[in-house]
Formats: C-alpha cells, sequence, structure tokens
C-alpha cells in the first residue's frame, strides 16, 4: 500500500494504450446470473455493469477515430461528443432492458436540446447509427434504434432526483476534454435510493487494469481498461473493462502525509492549484501532484494508486451529483473517506446539485483529519 503510496506512476498523456474492443457480449443476461447473498442490489449492479462496459464500448471507438465534426460546443462552451450522447443512450437502454420490472427515474447530464436544432441532423444521425452497431456488434439485443428513439432516450435523463425513491445518476462522459485529448476519461453510474448513493460504476477504459503504483503489486501488464463497482456494505472491486475475475480493492494505509501524493483534476479550470498546492505543503508531501481527468481518480484513489483526492472548484462553481457519485461509493466500500470542506458527508439527496461546503476530500481514515484541518486553514488564509 502507499507507505508505499508515495510513487504514483500512471502512463504518460502521449503514450495512452488504446484497447481493441471486443467483439462478444460482456456480461451476461440477468437471466444467467446468480443471486449474491449479503447484496440486495445484485439485479441492480449487474445491469449497471453490463450498460456502463457496453456504453464504454461506444466510446473507445469514438476516441480512436475521432472527427472535429464529431465535437459541438454547448452553451457553457464544455465540448461535448457523440460519444456522450451515445453513452446516455445505451446505458438508458441496458438499464431498462436488463430491468423491465423496476421503476427508476435518471438524472443525467446530457438532453437533446442541441440535437433538435437545425443543422444537427447530420450529428444526430451519426449518433444512432454508432448506437445501433454498438448494439449489433454486443449481440446481446436483436433490435435497431431510430432517430427519435435515440433523443427519447437521452430525455430519460432529466429527473431531477432527490431525497425518495431510487434514481440512478449518470455522467456518459466525465472528463469531456480528457477524452477528446485522448487521456482519461469515465462512464460513470451511480444508483441513488432514499437519498443515498448505494451502488455505483465506473467505466475507465484508458486506465491500466493492474494498479500503477510500483509499491502497491504494480505489474508491468499493458492491459488497459479497468471496471470498478461497488455496492453500499460489499466491498469495491475492479475487474477488466471487456470482463475478467474481479478482484477486491482497498484504499492505502499510509498515515504519514509525508510520504503521500495527491491526485488533483488535468484541467486547471477545475480545481485551484494554488490552494491543493498550499494544503500539500502545510501537509509536508513531497511528490508532485497526479493530474487526472474525471473520476478515474477515484477508481485510482480506491485501489491504493495515491493517498489524497483534493477538488476545489473555483467561486460560483456548483459540484453536480453525477460528478462524484459512483466515485465516492467506491473510495469509500474500499474503505476510504469522502468529505466535503466541513468534514462532513456528500449529500447527494437535494437534486441535481450537491448541497456542501466548497470542495470535496477524499483519502484514508488515517489521514482525513490531518487533510481536513490544513484543508480548512488553507481555506481561511486565502479568505
Amino acid at each position: 500500500m502507499f507507505g508505499t503510496c508515495a510513487v504514483c506512476l500512471f502512463l504518460p498523456v502521449t503514450s495512452v494504450a488504446k484497447p481493441t474492443p471486443p467483439a462478444s457480449p460482456l456480461f451476461p443476461t440477468m437471466s444467467q446470473l446468480p443471486e449474491v447473498a449479503g447484496n440486495p442490489y445484485t439485479a441492480e449492479l449487474a445491469a449497471a455493469k453490463k450498460a456502463v462496459a457496453l456504453a464504454a464500448r461506444l466510446c473507445q471507438r469514438v476516441q480512436q477515430g475521432i472527427l472535429q465534426s464529431d465535437v459541438q460546443s454547448k452553451a457553457d462552451r464544455t465540448p461535448v461528443t457523440v460519444a456522450d450522447y451515445g453513452s446516455q443512450v445505451l446505458v438508458s437502454l441496458v438499464l431498462k432492458k436488463e430491468l423491465p420490472s423496476h421503476s427508476y427515474s435518471m438524472v443525467a447530464e446530457e438532453d437533446s436540446k442541441d440535437l433538435r436544432k437545425d443543422g444537427a441532423q447530420e450529428v444526430l444521425e451519426h449518433i444512432t447509427s454508432l448506437v445501433n452497431e454498438t448494439i449489433a456488434n454486443d449481440g446481446s439485443y436483436n433490435m435497431s434504434l431510430s432517430k427519435e428513439d435515440v433523443l427519447a432516450a437521452i430525455d430519460g435523463g432529466k429527473s431531477e432526483g432527490g431525497p425518495s425513491g431510487r434514481h440512478w445518476i449518470l455522467d456518459p462522459i466525465d472528463g469531456t476534454k480528457g477524452f477528446i485529448r485522448g487521456d482519461q476519461y469515465a462512464v460513470a453510474l451511480g444508483l441513488l435510493d432514499e437519498g443515498k448513493v448505494v451502488l455505483g460504476v465506473l467505466g475507465c477504459p484508458n486506465l491500466p487494469l493492474k494498479s500503477t503504483n510500483k509499491h502497491n503489486g504494480g505489474s508491468s501488464s499493458d492491459q488497459v481498461g479497468s471496471l470498478f463497482f461497488a455496492t453500499i456494505g460489499c466491498g469495491a472491486e475492479v475487474e477488466a473493462l471487456e470482463g475478467s475475475e474481479p478482484q477486491k480493492i482497498s484504499v492505502c494505509s499510509i498515515n504519514n502525509p509525508a510520504d503521500a501524493s495527491f491526485f488533483e483534476s488535468y484541467e486547471a479550470s477545475h480545481s485551484k492549484r494554488d490552494l491543493t498546492s498550499s494544503i500539500a505543503e502545510k501537509l509536508g508531501v513531497q511528490a508532485p501532484p497526479v493530474r487526472m481527468d474525471s473520476q478515474a481518480k477515484y477508481g485510482a484513489l480506491a485501489r491504493g494508486d495515491g493517498a489524497i483526492f483534493l477538488r476545489i472548484p473555483h467561486k460560483g462553481y456548483i459540484e453536480t451529483v453525477w460528478d462524484h457519485a459512483a466515485g465516492s461509493i467506491i473510495v469509500t466500500e474500499a474503505g476510504g473517506m469522502v468529505k466535503d470542506a466541513s468534514g462532513n458527508d456528500l449529500d447527494f439527496s437535494k437534486g441535481r446539485y450537491l448541497d456542501r461546503d466548497r470542495g470535496i476530500i477524499a483519502t484514508n481514515k488515517y489521514l482525513m483529519p490531518v487533510v481536513l484541518k490544513a484543508f480548512q486553514d488553507a481555506m481561511k488564509e486565502e479568505q
């Protein structure tokens, strides 16, 4: 683990391996799956893993041959790709197919507004074609979607969530800028039950399957593509994105912050690096930050690749639930802690946005008290 966690080595940004998408179904159907004792969300987990893996397959294909015409610009200037929409369609489809008797809403990032505008027909046709080709290549479902089916599936994610009932929480591509650059991104799916996140799945197509920390049993294996998953009370696991024997994972056990390294967002616009540098200095952290796009950071932290994840958004930014739901439960089920700047658990019951103080910390139980204090001290000094 991280006494052990002092060094974190990741594939260089310019040399992320691109795995060839498999051509066979990734997971069995629900009728082929045994019930897992003690897990009340067995069916939901299996459906979520299948949905995320299939969506990731589409994303891999698009990233490998991304074209300029595949990129649009939303009102907030965040790049949106056809893969973003296609991923959301596939997740919605698989959940409905695999859980036909279950009633859930979905809280998702995208809607079809831009795709319904004049001039968007070519993009919509491209999305529809990609979705249908992915379905056909997988072989699990004998069906073909129309353009209207695609638009309806995208708009199935308009739920506001909240404290009652069950709601899927989806980020179809978390780390869109990383996706466009050819770097890290994740398909992130969580399940909210009566205001609590009870299940999370992260598909990270460009993250090595084995730990990238050489002191944590890291391997020279070049297998790329990780699927992290967890359900409440059952621990966290990882397997190959195309399917393999699941392996239990846990956060590192380091208790001296001087030996730690920490993750932060790759994009400077996503987090206040001056504050994270101040916090690292207060803690005596020696290692440079590991900068990575998306909730892949949560997955890497959960298996001990690093010790601390700090996210301090710029003033005025409000965190969305889909940016943290799946990743946070994977970390907590791996034995870690995820808190806001006041030391409270993240509250996902308030709708599409997190009701919390500014800043998020994820680390192990040994480091949380000292990291939280350094975090709060740095915030006071800034103010």
